[in-house]
């Protein structure tokens, strides 16, 4: 069988490396798989970096395109309140150019496809005998325009009046981009897409959503690699990452560490109540050191791709936490529970699906900063109880999230849709 899947990234950033993990899992079970993406970063050499049409006709059709995308978000540009996520338009300066580039192929797989693959353009010019999966990485697809709603929930009623726009009007670009989307998905027939949710919670946002509801649905979770992703000797990694060898070590691990719906500001809270645990010290990972606050040691290793080093980071962790106030289904929680750490979290989005709570790390309720403190401090304190949580998020990962599972479950798909 051959697959092709479609994401702006193939190996930066957590969707993208759920993408290429699915790709490589479906060449281990010997199917064709290949990536086709607008930015390459990996040598993979079945990944494939999209090449633009530079006649002169497309030249030019790209430019007013993009000057186009540019000029309708330049107007909320003095509006736009800081600190939120990305906001990406449903067009691309790249229009119907990437479907005239897309390799042959038996099932064409999307994922994370912002700022390249237009929608309009796309669903109108694709092959239609060629089936379509859509993993839903976040929650653009579903929006009008944001990845993260922060618990908005316009996009069930047309978006508008966008808090991530600084907007107060019922027309304005958010409502355009969820419109254009609504055209756009009312124009495809219901049995040639077929989207994947990582989680309940999205199948959930996917089967009430006014104009994706009509798509079957079905929950795959993302997979991790467990051979890489593994228990190790934790003296060994906290030697290699120079950290200490007496501590208490909490891991945070974010890509954009100082996003505020990552919760950063809520794990601080919480670690001001806790400066009388001995030896604690609190490791970050991701762009950006966040500010900690406290007097307690904080040791930030910087945004990190390589795998190795991560697995170093898990291991060198007594407890990995994950105070994110919005999330998806964060590959940090599948990574933790693979090497064997108990996760304790904010109870948000596809979170409680992999972490069980009093079984294989502890749940908070979300903005509950006392709760979160108090979760962290009695893993700290209690040994046995962090051992036996880290040895049970071991075997449920075994259990339910290796790439052999994963791949199998979109194998069994792809064949149900030719």
């Amino acid at each position: 069988m051959k697959i092709v899947h479609v994401t702006t990234e193939d190996i930066s950033g957590g969707a993208a490396r759920a993408a290429n993990r699915l790709h490589t899992g479906l060449r281990n079970m010997g199917h064709e798989s290949s990536m086709f993406v607008a930015n390459r970063r990996s040598k993979d050499p079945h990944v494939t970096a999209f090449d633009a049409s530079m006649d002169w006709a497309s030249r030019i059709r790209r430019r007013i395109r993009r000057e186009q995308v540019t000029r309708d978000f330049a107007r909320y540009a003095a509006s736009r309140p800081a600190g939120f996520e990305i906001f990406s338009d449903d067009r691309s300066e790249f229009g119907g150019d990437v479907v005239k580039h897309l390799p042959p192929c038996d099932v064409l797989n999307l994922h994370w496809i912002a700022r390249f693959v237009d929608y309009e353009a796309f669903f109108s010019a694709a092959p239609t005998r060629t089936p379509v999966v859509w993993r839903i990485a976040d929650m653009n697809p579903i929006t009008g325009g944001c990845h993260v709603d922060e618990g908005c929930g316009r996009f069930l009623t047309g978006c508008g009046a966008c808090p991530q726009l600084g907007s107060n009007q019922a027309d304005d670009l958010s409502s355009q981009v969820w419109r254009r989307k609504q055209k756009t998905f009312g124009g495809v027939d219901a049995r040639r897409l077929h989207l994947v949710a990582l989680n309940r919670w999205m199948k959930g946002n996917l089967a009430n959503h006014p104009f994706l509801q009509k798509f079957p649905v079905t929950i795959i979770p993302n997979g991790v690699d467990t051979n890489m992703f593994a228990p190790r000797d934790r003296q060994f990694a906290r030697d290699i990452l120079g950290l200490p060898q007496d501590a208490t070590i909490l891991l945070f691990i974010a890509v954009m560490a100082e996003m505020p719906y990552k919760g950063f500001p809520m794990l601080a809270q919480a670690l001001a109540g806790l400066s009388d645990v001995k030896n604690l010290c609190v490791v970050s990972v991701g762009i950006g050191k966040p500010e900690l606050g406290t007097p307690i040691p904080h040791v930030h290793l910087g945004y990190v791709t390589d795998d190795r080093v991560l697995v170093l980071a898990y291991n060198a962790a007594d407890v990995f936490v994950v105070p994110s106030l919005y999330d998806n289904s964060p590959n940090t929680v599948l990574e933790a529970m693979a090497c064997g750490v108990p996760v304790v979290a904010f109870e948000t989005g596809g979170v409680p699906d992999m972490v069980q709570h009093g079984v294989t790390g502890l749940l908070a309720p979300r903005h509950d900063v006392p709760r979160l403190r108090a979760s962290i401090k009695e893993l700290l304190a209690e040994t046995t109880k962090r051992e036996v949580m880290g040895r049970k998020s071991r075997e449920v990962a075994l259990q339910e999230y290796t790439l052999p599972l994963q791949t199998s479950r979109y194998a069994g798909l792809y064949e149900s849709m030719l």
